[in-house]
């Protein structure tokens, strides 16, 4: 991990505003299903537990994006938008990037201001400190492919859970 922190990238203004056109709901689906790939298996009981009926929000501030999602007890679901999340992790694309291929310290993000929670931090930290202890990159970019995908999707049960009013 580098042990600076270089100027933020950011999206160019234009491919902000279509992405800000995207619909909400299928994009914290399609998150959710990443989610299961990378890292449920590594989620300690004791973290699952923690995270049980939480809303919780990626919100990629330079792509006018977020992801609303919880666990169920079985994997990550989407969540509908529905009041204010436990817990708002948000960042830009390009640092979500570093983050997920363990190319940048959470910390110095944190830090630098790059990376920001909101909400419940306790809850935030015990998911940095989970996310810190799994080996290896979380995200292989070959889980994105739409076999790879379409197959998770399928595998999950149909259903949306309910964020918290």
């Amino acid at each position: 991990m580098h042990s600076h922190s270089p100027a933020p990238r950011r999206l160019p203004a234009p491919v902000k505003r279509i992405l800000s056109l995207l619909p909400a709901h299928p994009g914290s689906r399609i998150f959710a299903t990443v989610l299961n790939t990378a890292v449920s298996r590594h989620l300690p009981q004791d973290v699952r537990d923690a995270l049980a009926r939480r809303h919780l929000r990626l919100a990629v501030d330079d792509a006018a994006l977020s992801f609303d999602f919880a666990w169920d007890g079985k994997g990550f679901v989407p969540c509908r938008k529905a009041g204010l999340p436990d817990l708002v992790i948000r960042a830009t694309l390009h640092d979500f990037g570093l983050l997920a291929a363990r190319k940048e310290d959470p910390d110095t993000l944190f830090f630098s201001r790059r990376l920001v929670m909101e909400g419940d931090t306790e809850l935030g930290l015990l998911i940095k400190n989970t996310l810190d202890a799994i080996d290896g990159p979380l995200f292989d970019p070959a889980w994105l492919a739409p076999r790879q995908l379409l197959r998770q999707l399928h595998a999950r049960r149909p259903g949306v859970a309910r964020g918290r009013s």
